[in-house]
């Protein structure tokens, strides 16, 4: 398929995908395996994680135990976990072929990617982990929810409460899918701090294990089927040098905590205390520092997972996380969006370098021309003018700021987080912000397809341009994709353009925040 037929495949392929889900959301009620005889979604909610969940973002403005059945979840969510997911990973396959081919037109068969895609990637290894996860002492089942007897009775709201209802289902293979294939939307309301998903600290590793298992193996895979393994680890490299700085200031300011916090209370060490440091919202099995660096990683690799409660994380934390995906989660990345958005900004830093040393940028033995860095600049472009349009649109009518709780810098930060991941496809919910409202399903829904499709059709093109290119020898005065200077420039644009865009509007939240929680100076006159 040339580049035209890739594309129109994808967007019919994701199009069949999304009224299909939608129409069992809103039919749930009237169809089998609904044990709980949860009633349909609403229209816009039903729109909502439709398309949520057909661009990979399945940012979660339900609660999963509370309003889907078990045919929903399962013939519906995992199903778009991966199909929407590898159709997502066959985009990268194709703009990779623009490199490793030369003087054709054709970037491979999307049916024949994506079929393979599923069965010898996802498949394999979400049960591979369904079963550790099992193991581990996750549920997996379709039994009825179960009413539990209080050992201690209480009261509350006139009447006495003597039972809890313990929500059941397919949680481990559905947790096994969302987190390999960078998908995000728990089964539960709680995410993966719930124990039924996650029951242990081993269980919690293999899961930020599995977070960078699909976008690490998609660098090196690049370097060899280029066959120049060191472009590999030059980008990992590259990520590694911009991801580690920030993943451990998040974690100093989680462990830390808040400074008006006595040291009793913030540093506090001991089996009840969850190793100290901000524990607000923190399930106490995992502490504050598993927390931080959870979120680091869902953050990062497009996973959209909360392993706590985002909202009640230090404002400097929760703010790195945004940042990991302002940064178009180009560090490390999910399954395509990690490798295919560093890509177009490694062909940016060439032309760049080109502009300052007068030579023609060629990447990777391809001649970069004026077509290919529209579409790279459209691209990289889209991202943050959809997340400030949004965010300022929101925060300017009625119905935006009525949903804040916490006005104020951190409602500010709330509103940005949440636009920031519709955009780019994460779908990590800081919280705070009551995000089930027409206005804001409406919104987000909006803001996750323009995003996905408007970043990745312009790649595709730019793709069906380079192929057609036939190689070019690599002679001097060229910036070696390799070399440590390449590195250390792709980084110095990710940082200038990351700064660039969005630093007034990170200092008006996050920074704004952190610096109101802080002692005031002490003047010595």
């Amino acid at each position: 398929m040339d580049w035209k037929r890739y594309a129109l495949s994808f967007l019919g392929f994701n199009g069949l995908g999304a009224p299909s889900l939608y129409v069992l959301l809103r039919w749930q009620g009237a169809l089998p395996f609904n044990p709980e005889h949860f009633a349909g979604m609403s229209p816009i909610m039903a729109f909502n994680t439709a398309a949520s969940f057909v661009t990979t973002t399945n940012l979660q403005d339900y609660g999963g135990e509370s309003t889907l059945s078990y045919l929903s979840k399962a013939a519906g969510l995992a199903q778009q976990n991966f199909l929407a997911a590898a159709s997502g990973v066959v985009t990268l396959l194709a703009v990779a072929r623009a490199f490793m081919r030369s003087e054709g037109r054709g970037l491979g068969n999307f049916w024949v990617d994506t079929t393979r895609t599923v069965l010898y990637l996802f498949l394999p290894l979400a049960a591979i982990f369904t079963v550790f996860y099992i193991q581990q002492g996750a549920i997996e089942n379709w039994v009825a929810y179960v009413h539990a007897d209080l050992i201690q009775p209480f009261w509350h709201d006139g009447h006495w409460i003597r039972h809890q209802v313990l929500a059941m289902g397919p949680a481990a293979s559905q947790e096994a899918i969302t987190i390999l294939a960078g998908d995000g939307g728990a089964v539960f309301n709680a995410g993966v701090a719930h124990p039924f998903v996650n029951p242990t600290p081993l269980s919690n590793l293999g899961q930020m294990v599995s977070f960078l298992l699909i976008p690490t193996a998609l660098i090196f895979w690049f370097g060899r089927a280029l066959r120049r393994p060191r472009v590999a680890w030059a980008i990992l490299a590259c990520t590694t040098l911009l991801w580690l700085p920030l993943a451990v200031t998040s974690e100093a300011a989680d462990l830390v905590s808040n400074p008006q916090f006595p040291p009793s209370v913030s540093r506090a060490s001991g089996p009840d205390a969850g190793g100290g440091g901000n524990l607000e919202g923190v399930d106490l099995r995992f502490g504050s520092g598993a927390c931080a660096l959870f979120g680091s990683l869902a953050a990062t690799t497009g996973a959209g997972m909360s392993g706590c409660a985002y909202d009640s994380m230090m404002p400097l934390s929760s703010g790195i996380n945004m940042v990991f995906m302002q940064l178009g989660e180009l560090l490390f990345g999910g399954a395509r969006v990690g490798l295919e958005s560093f890509l177009a900004t490694m062909i940016f830093a060439v032309f760049l370098a080109g502009l300052m040393t007068g030579r023609s940028p060629v990447f990777l033995a391809k001649k970069i021309e004026a077509f290919e860095i529209k579409m790279v600049a459209l691209s990289l472009l889209v991202m943050p003018v959809l997340v400030l349009l949004t965010t300022a649109f929101a925060v300017s009518v009625p119905d935006g700021r009525a949903a804040v709780f916490n006005p104020g810098p951190q409602g500010f930060s709330e509103v940005l987080y949440e636009f920031t991941s519709a955009v780019n496809n994460n779908g990590s919910d800081m919280g705070g912000l009551n995000v089930n409202t027409t206005f804001y399903n409406a919104l987000s829904a909006m803001a996750m397809l323009f995003g996905r499709y408007f970043g990745i059709l312009p790649l595709l093109a730019m793709a069906g341009s380079l192929i057609q290119k036939k190689r070019l020898p690599q002679g001097a005065g060229i910036l070696r994709e390799s070399s440590v200077l390449m590195i250390l420039f792709v980084t110095f644009v990710i940082v200038v353009l990351g700064a660039i865009t969005f630093l007034p509007a990170f200092a008006l939240g996050p920074l704004a925040a952190q610096w109101a929680i802080l002692p005031p100076p002490q003047l010595q006159w």
